[in-house]
């Protein structure tokens, strides 16, 4: 196993503007790791996914992606470093079926490949079924889906995903639980920011806590028990 983290956070400040979201967060990922980013709305931790990938306005600190540097570099090289993101608002092509949309994305890293179309679809059976609807006929959880499908056939082996089990069935809240397991086991490494704790509880190694856009907690899953008193008073779960 690598020794390089595939992410490093370290004293990373980011602004919106003149508003100052970020205050010296810090943060390890190692390789094959799913951590999940805890916290109440407002704390930081989707100023934390955007500002990885250069997506907030003035960074300030250090963010590595595999021992990289990328505090100054514009967003579409630090996707091209195998990062893919999954933004609340899924943002796929609502006017293209489930197969245009997969066929979109392209490789990200030389020499990488992204997940067949045909692998997609034996990961994701609803996908395959509905492969020639259209974007806007997809339910919710499909859609989150396929925007989590459209990353993985870009090579991206780095995915932070924001919220995805947000406002779904609970039928499609197990079906991610499985797709987040699966790609573990493929070795991809996973950030998740997730208000839903019971969906995000199982599946993570590892647990950070923001609040006022640091980070004030941090454990791994076998200290999840002994750490819910704590939970309990900063997330209300």
């Amino acid at each position: 196993m690598s020794s390089t983290p595939a992410l490093e956070i370290k004293g990373l400040e980011a602004w919106y503007g003149e508003s100052h979201v970020l205050h010296g967060v810090d943060m390890v990922v190692q390789p094959g790791e799913v951590v999940t980013l805890l916290g109440r709305n407002g704390a930081g931790r989707t100023s934390t996914m955007r500002a990885i990938m250069g997506l907030t306005g003035a960074r300030k600190g250090s963010v590595k992606i595999n021992g990289i540097e990328t505090i100054g570099m514009p967003t579409y090289r630090i996707a091209h470093l195998g990062i893919g993101y999954c933004p609340e608002e899924r943002g796929i092509f609502s006017s293209l079926s489930t197969e245009e949309n997969l066929m979109l994305p392209p490789a990200l890293k030389t020499g990488t490949k992204g997940m067949s179309v045909d692998e997609i679809y034996a990961m994701f059976p609803n996908l395959a079924e509905r492969r020639n609807s259209q974007g806007t006929r997809l339910s919710g959880g499909e859609q989150q889906m396929l925007a989590v499908a459209r990353i993985l056939r870009t090579g991206a082996n780095l995915l932070l995903l924001d919220e995805i089990s947000e406002g779904l069935a609970p039928v499609i809240v197990q079906a991610l639980a499985r797709m987040i397991i699966m790609l573990r086991q493929k070795g991809y490494t996973i950030v998740m920011v997730e208000q839903n704790f019971r969906f995000a509880a199982p599946l993570a190694d590892r647990f950070y806590v923001m609040e006022h856009g640091q980070i004030v907690e941090r454990f791994g899953a076998s200290e999840l028990e002994a750490k819910m008193p704590v939970l309990n008073e900063l997330l209300g779960v």
